[in-house]
C-alpha cells in the first residue's frame, strides 16, 4: 500500500461527504481515517482486526481524537447519526456472501442520518476476472519481498489471493509467512439493486477516482459509489 495516493481518496471524500461526522468502516491501520481527522472531520474507525486497530491507535497524532472500535461491519452496535459512512480499498469485496452484503448495507443505512452519504469502492468484477485471476505479481523491496498469486475461487465470482512474504530480520536472515485472502466481485447492477433495496439513492458511480460517472462494469478497475440515505 505504500504507493497508494491516499490524498486522492481524502479529496474524493471532501467532495462527496454530507458533513463532518464520519464513520470509516473497515478502517484498517487508519491511513484515511487519520488524514480526515487532521482536516477537521470527527472520525470513528471500525475494523474487525484488533492488530490493525492497535497500529492505527499507535500512529494517531496527539492533536487529533479518533474513536477506534473493534466491530464487525455486518453487525454494528451503539453507532448512529453519522453524516457520512465511508468504506474504502475494496473492503466490500471481502464480503463474499450476498446475505452478508445485504446486512452491511442495512447496518450502514441504520447508522446514517436521513440524507447522509454512503461512499465506498470495490474492485470491479471485470477487473478481477480479466486483470487479476490467473496472474502472478511480485515486488522486491529493501527488507521485504512478496509473491502474489490470484486464482478463481470455488464459488462463482470469488477470487483467492495467495501471498508469500519474505521479511528480512536484523541478522540478515529472512522470515517467511503466508496470507490467504478471498474476495468476491459484484456486478454493478447487483450492487445498485441491493443498495436501492436497503433504502439508498445512488447519486453517481465513478471509476478510479475520476469525476466522470460510469455506467457499466468495464469502465474502470475500481468503482466508487456515491449513495444517499432516503
Amino acid at each position: 500500500m505504500q504507493d497508494v495516493p491516499y490524498e486522492e481518496w481524502v479529496s474524493f471524500t471532501d467532495d462527496h461527504s454530507s458533513g463532518k461526522n464520519i464513520l470509516d468502516m473497515g478502517c484498517g491501520t487508519g491511513e484515511i481515517t487519520i488524514r480526515l481527522a487532521e482536516k477537521g472531520y470527527q472520525m470513528t474507525g471500525v475494523d474487525l482486526s484488533e492488530d490493525m486497530l492497535a497500529i492505527a491507535n499507535d500512529k494517531t497524532p496527539s492533536h487529533v481524537s479518533i474513536h477506534w472500535l473493534q466491530q464487525d461491519i455486518r453487525n454494528l452496535a451503539g453507532l448512529k447519526n453519522f453524516d457520512t459512512v465511508i468504506s474504502y480499498f475494496d473492503v466490500l469485496n471481502y464480503i463474499t456472501s450476498l446475505d452478508d452484503l445485504k446486512a452491511v448495507f442495512k447496518q450502514t443505512f441504520d447508522v446514517l442520518k436521513p440524507g447522509g452519504a454512503f461512499i465506498f469502492d470495490v474492485h470491479s468484477l471485470v477487473h478481477l476476472q480479466d486483470n487479476m485471476a490467473g496472474e502472478t505479481f511480485a515486488e522486491v523491496y529493501d527488507e521485504t519481498t512478496y509473491i502474489w498469486f490470484c486464482e478463481p475461487g470455488e464459488q462463482a465470482e470469488t477470487f483467492v489471493h495467495d501471498l508469500t512474504f519474505f521479511v528480512q530480520e536484523p541478522d540478515g536472515s529472512y522470515n517467511r509467512f503466508d496470507e490467504y485472502h478471498t474476495q468476491r466481485g459484484y456486478r454493478m447492477e447487483l450492487l445498485k439493486k441491493e443498495l436501492y433495496s436497503a433504502g439508498f439513492v445512488i447519486t453517481a458511480v465513478y471509476a478510479d477516482l475520476k469525476r466522470e460517472p460510469v455506467h457499466n462494469d468495464a469502465e474502470g478497475d475500481r468503482l466508487f459509489f456515491i449513495c444517499k440515505r432516503k
